[in-house]
């Protein structure tokens, strides 16, 4: 994929899956404060919850966390 060619409101399902894809507990923060400078809360959230991306359950508590809501996850145990 040519990330160069991604436009920021047509390409959203595919960059914040992505960012959150590669982020960690050390960089979650730094991470998520630059998605929510492009994107809202329920843009994130929509587009991580219904993302086909291998996001982490860890990722999804954290993203719940941040937002206060109920835990997600993408994975059953």
């Amino acid at each position: 994929m040519d990330y160069s060619k991604l436009d920021l409101q047509q390409d959203k399902d595919i960059i914040i899956p992505r960012a959150l894809f590669a982020t960690t507990e050390q960089t979650f923060q730094e991470d998520i404060l630059k998605l929510e400078n492009l994107y809202s809360q329920k843009q994130i959230l929509k587009h991580l919850k219904n993302t086909k991306e291998r996001i982490s359950n860890r990722v999804c508590h954290m993203v719940s966390n941040r937002y206060h809501i109920e835990e997600f996850s993408r994975f059953k145990h």
